[in-house]
Formats: C-alpha cells, sequence, structure tokens
C-alpha cells in the first residue's frame, strides 16, 4: 500500500475528552472517527488492526474445539424475561419496539439467545460436550462512555458458550478456556493475569478476568508478584496438565478490587510480592451452571433417561477493546509498537524524496516490488515531506519496522530499524530473513 492512496485522515486535532493515550492515537493517526457519543466508524487502519486480532482470537477457540456461529445483533425480549434478567439488567440494555410494537433488544450479551438455541437442537448427553461461539457486535448503553473504545457502547465481541451434562464436566470446558485465553493474549503480545473476579449480572459462582498492566486501566488489582512468574506454556491442552494449571494460577492470590479484603491480602501475600495496580480487563470467563438452563426449561436426558437441566459457562473477549489496550501496554515516550501479529503492516519504506529528486523513491519502489513478492504486507511512505515529519508520524503510527532510504543506502544495503532500537544497515536478502522471521 502506497501512503498516499491510504485513506489514514491524521489529525492533531482531539477532542477534549480524549484522555488516555489509546483514544488520543486512534483518533489522530485516524483508525477510529467518532459517530456519536461511544459509536465509532472504524477506518481502515484500525479495522485492520481489529481483524488480525480477532483471527487470532478464532484461531486459537478453534484450536480447543470450539465452533464458530453467528447471532444476531437484535433480540427478542421474549427469552429475557423467560431468564428473569429483562428487568433486572438495568439501563445500559438498549430496548426498542418494531411496527408490530413486539418488544425487542440490542443484544448486550447472548446466554439467553445461545440457551435458546441449544434446546430447539439438543436433546441428548450423548451430543455434548458443545463449545459454541461467535464474533459479533454488542451494544451497551453506557451512562459515561469513555476512554474511547476502552469503554463505548457498541464494540466487537468474542462470546463463547459452553454446554455439558455435569458440574465436573462443565469445569473441564472452562479450563479449556482459561487454557485458550492464555494462549490467545501471548500471540497478541500481551501479558495477561487471571484473577479471581465478581460475576456481576451474568451470575455464577466461578468466574475469571484477565488483566494486563497498564496505568490508564479501569480495574485496581491486588495480587502477589509470584504469578507473572508462570508460564503458560508449560502446560498441555490434556484435562490433567489443564487441571494444574488453573490450581496454579488460583492458588497465588490476584483479585480485582471487588474481591479484594485486606486482611487476606497481608495474610496470604509477603510484604515484597505484594502488587498494587492498575490494569485493563480484556477477557472474562464464567460459570454458572443452570442458572440459564433451568428457568429457560433447556433440559436433555441424561444417561439414565432423566430431563436434567444442561449445565453452562460463558466466555468472553472484547476484540475492539484489544485494540485500544494493546496501544496503552506498548505506547512508550511518544512511540507506538504494534506486536508484530497484530501490526497494520509488517514494515513501512521511508524513503528522502523531493520534487527535484526522486532516485531514492524508484529504490523505494524497487524494494516494495521485491517484498511484496515474498507476501510481506508493506507500506510505501510516498509522500514528499521532510524526513523529521515523516519519522514523527511512523512513530505513532506503529508500523514495528522500518526500512530508511536516504544518504545510508548504497546499492541493495538499507538502514533497518526497528522501533525504540538503532538502525542497521543490511542487504534486502537479510531484510526479507528479518521480516518473515
Amino acid at each position: 500500500m502506497y501512503l498516499s492512496k491510504l485513506f489514514i485522515p491524521i489529525t492533531k486535532n482531539l477532542p477534549s475528552e480524549a484522555k488516555i493515550k489509546s483514544h488520543q492515537l486512534m483518533i489522530q493517526t485516524g483508525m477510529i472517527k467518532q459517530s456519536s457519543a461511544g459509536i465509532y466508524s472504524w477506518l481502515p487502519l484500525g479495522f485492520k488492526v481489529m481483524k488480525k486480532i480477532e483471527q487470532i482470537v478464532r484461531e486459537e477457540q478453534n484450536f480447543i474445539g470450539a465452533q464458530e456461529m453467528l447471532m444476531p445483533t437484535i433480540q427478542s425480549s421474549e427469552i429475557w424475561k423467560e431468564s428473569g434478567r429483562y428487568e433486572d439488567y438495568g439501563e445500559e440494555m438498549l430496548r426498542i419496539k418494531d411496527r408490530q410494537g413486539r418488544e425487542m433488544l440490542y443484544g448486550p450479551t447472548n446466554e439467553e439467545l445461545i440457551t435458546d438455541v441449544f434446546r430447539t437442537s439438543v436433546k441428548s448427553y450423548k451430543s455434548l460436550p458443545q463449545l459454541l461461539y461467535h464474533i459479533q457486535w454488542k451494544f451497551r448503553d453506557e451512562i459515561r462512555p469513555r476512554f474511547g473504545v476502552m469503554r463505548c457502547k457498541e464494540f466487537y465481541m468474542k462470546d463463547a458458550y459452553s454446554f455439558d451434562l455435569s458440574d465436573e464436566d462443565a469445569k473441564k470446558s472452562y479450563n479449556k478456556m482459561f487454557y485458550s485465553y492464555l494462549k490467545t493474549f501471548s500471540r497478541l503480545g500481551l501479558k495477561a493475569i487471571p484473577m479471581a473476579a465478581e460475576t456481576g449480572p451474568i451470575g455464577g459462582d466461578l468466574s475469571h478476568e484477565f488483566v494486563i498492566l497498564a496505568e490508564t486501566g479501569e480495574s485496581q488489582i491486588y495480587a502477589d508478584k509470584r504469578i507473572l512468574q508462570i508460564d503458560p506454556s508449560q502446560y498441555k491442552f490434556n484435562d490433567v496438565s489443564l487441571q494444574k494449571m488453573r490450581k496454579d494460577f488460583s492458588t497465588i492470590y490476584a483479585v480485582t478490587d471487588e474481591k479484594f479484603k485486606e486482611n487476606e491480602f497481608n495474610k496470604q501475600v509477603s510484604k515484597e510480592n505484594q502488587m498494587v495496580a492498575k490494569g485493563i480487563e480484556v477477557g472474562h470467563i464464567f460459570y454458572f451452571s443452570d442458572k440459564y438452563s433451568k428457568p429457560m426449561n433447556c433440559l436433555i436426558d441424561d444417561k439414565d433417561g432423566k430431563k436434567t437441566s444442561v449445565k453452562m459457562g460463558s466466555y468472553g473477549i472484547g476484540v475492539s477493546r484489544l485494540v485500544g489496550a494493546s496501544i496503552e501496554a506498548n505506547f512508550n515516550n511518544n512511540i507506538m509498537k504494534w506486536p508484530k501479529t497484530i501490526s497494520p503492516f509488517d514494515v513501512v519504506i521511508i524513503p528522502s524524496i523531493s520534487k527535484n529528486n526522486k532516485e531514492n523513491l524508484i529504490k523505494a519502489e524497487n524494494v516494495y516490488k521485491e517484498l511484496k513478492k515474498q507476501n510481506i504486507d508493506v507500506l510505501l511512505d510516498d509522500v514528499d515531506e521532510n524526513m523529521s515529519n515523516k519519522f514523527k508520524k511512523h512513530d505513532l503510527i506503529g508500523v514495528p519496522y522500518q526500512i530508511i532510504i536516504g544518504s545510508k543506502s548504497e546499492k541493495d544495503n538499507f538502514e533497518f530499524k526497528e522501533l525504540n532500537s538503532k538502525s542497521e544497515i543490511l542487504s534486502l536478502e537479510k531484510i526479507k530473513s528479518k521480516l518473515k522471521l
């Protein structure tokens, strides 16, 4: 992609409510544009990052055997009345009526709808377990949307749902999701800490939030620093190892502020290991047994032919929120650096050009063509602008690698730089090798 052709409306004019770096940068670099309070259009640069995150989330869900489907954004109020949540959910739920006067709602979550799908489709324990997920827009009418995509009204989310015959089987499904989340966030270049959390309006008695450390986070967290030393890659994908994984994480103190008790914290964690910090919630998993299946009459035949309520859990990841969370976790000294797995481009070529000298631009175009042949996603800055401004702009955009074509370039050797690192002079072949690692 040539920068001159890319729809990237960079601006210096920031709205007064843009208080945190992710909100500021996403507006400044033309990743999003506010449509109304808490609702955004995702422009090409931001949309590309979000779709890369979505694909990693999808691959890790598929790995554990979850099956993708798609549910609508608009739901009937009837199933929410069955579960008892229609009146309880509160004003965050956007309630509407269709032209026949039927009460509808814009889904804030999908426990009721997936239970309705399941109860009309599965009748026997022989079809269990089942893990189903979709990636879809949600809407919650936040009273005070803020922080850009971090707390907005309309957001893009992966939510999954497990269906099992027994509590024991259901917790095996819970452990699979626990494992999947740790792998997902690791691939996104984020260190996520699983923390015991309240279940909130979802319900149930087992819940973990996955939180990344960030000074701008809304969550206050209390943890034993030793939890940061657990390596998720040591666990294998089988029931015994996954049970050990959750036990290892759960036996080390780590809670959100809702579950914090000072006496317990001081008793369980030595002073030198106490960590009190701010964090951003990027995922939340729940086990709630028959909270929805029982009132909604979602029954299956067990091994003895008796009707029993299916056991359920739900598991959410904020896909659009992760774009902002990644910025908050990786921004440093006015330089944004995307993790390679979700960067909008693999590398940017920055030639020094002027109206009277196009030689460097020609070199840049030749390098561009060579990299494209290797399926490397390249951005070529072909804009006639001084190099100082170009570097500032690309430090904000955050593509992790730069090829600089100027006075230091000779024949097939070019200045190559990883953001936040010193540049080096490399041949094009060596640059290709580095980019394909």
